[in-house]
């Protein structure tokens, strides 16, 4: 039986050093050529409301009874975004802290439900002429539970989809105009 214990006990301190090696912090990375110029897709990152948003955003659709909140200036810097909803769209808080039109957008993003986390948000926009290189990423802090957790889960998998989605939706809406 001690012997049992015992291996068991070694087999848990290496499972925890192992997990101790992971990395610290997690990035999800997406881009989207938009045939479209830069100012024409700007507004529709760096405005929160239905109008911006709330049009291509992949998570909108989710919970037909999501509540929103906006408060600050309907655009840019200090513009924030509250939502609460079901268990696939959780609740959080979005507020712009750096925007250069028509270039980029960098959002905190604070999730509250299902699981308490703070990420930055970054969308920047390269002209190329004909079009526009939107890439969206997302960093964020891996404390030592969570580290667990990402040997299961893989983070780019999970919201790389919603990038995708988002961005498609993004193209589609800037591309009709």
């Amino acid at each position: 039986m001690t012997t049992i214990i015992l291996v068991v006990l070694v087999l848990l301190v290496a499972f925890l050093a192992f997990v101790a090696t992971r990395p610290d912090t997690f990035t999800v990375k997406r881009s989207q050529l938009i045939r479209a110029k830069p100012a024409d897709i700007y507004p529709l990152i760096a405005n929160f409301q239905p109008e911006g948003w709330g049009k291509w955003s992949p998570w909108e659709d989710l919970d037909p009874d999501l509540r929103r909140a906006y408060s600050g200036p309907p655009s840019g810097v200090g513009a924030i975004y509250e939502w609460e909803g079901n268990k696939r769209v959780g609740a959080g808080r979005m507020e712009i802290h750096h925007a250069e039109a028509p270039s980029s957008v960098d959002i905190k993003l604070d999730f509250l439900r299902p699981f308490k986390a703070t990420n930055d948000t970054l969308f920047n926009l390269i002209d190329e002429g004909e079009e526009t290189l939107v890439t969206w990423k997302m960093t964020g802090p891996v404390p030592f539970p969570a580290k667990i957790m990402h040997l299961f889960m893989d983070m780019d998998t999970l919201v790389g989809n919603d990038f995708e989605k988002g961005l498609g939706r993004l193209k589609a809406l800037a591309e009709k105009k």
